[in-house]
């Protein structure tokens, strides 16, 4: 039986340069996300088989989820409510986390984001904090670590 420490590596390693390019740049490169979501279903399939059908079920409902709120911001507004890097992050945390957590993934991430805005709003009163583009991948990353610790570290090393 494979080990599961080269997958948390690789898991870790994928996250971090991910929310750096989406702090730094403001996107989430397809050149880590690709890699994050196969690596994702090949731990399944490897460390944990039973898991693969709610992994691939979960790629599939988190591109789907967020791909609707995209495109139906997008239609309404005429422009992006959220970068379409999110939509792929959120597949690939599915494919690792498995569907079920994906709701709460999310509004974890929502929840975190909207605490990091309120305390930015304190610290500056101007509607500057409001107004500027939020980087959601971080928020989406800090979630997938907290609703998946026990996926990724309790499967023996």
């Amino acid at each position: 039986m494979l080990t599961t420490l080269p997958f948390l590596l690789i898991y870790l390693s994928l996250t971090a340069l991910l929310v750096h390019a989406d702090i730094r740049y403001g996107l989430l490169p397809d050149k880590f996300l690709c890699p994050l979501l196969w690596s994702g279903l090949l731990f399944q399939l490897c460390i944990h088989p039973d898991f693969l059908q709610s992994a691939v079920v979960g790629a599939m409902a988190g591109y789907i989820g967020f791909a609707v709120i995209y495109w139906g911001y997008w239609f309404i507004r005429r422009r992006e409510g959220m970068g379409y890097g999110d939509v792929k992050y959120l597949a690939a945390l599915g494919a690792w986390h498995g569907w079920c957590v994906l709701p709460t993934l999310a509004l974890l991430a929502a929840l975190m984001a909207l605490l990091c805005i309120l305390v930015f709003s304190l610290i500056r009163p101007d509607k500057k904090a409001i107004k500027n583009p939020l980087p959601f991948g971080p928020f989406l990353a800090a979630a997938g670590l907290c609703v998946g610790w026990k996926t990724l570290l309790i499967l023996p090393l």
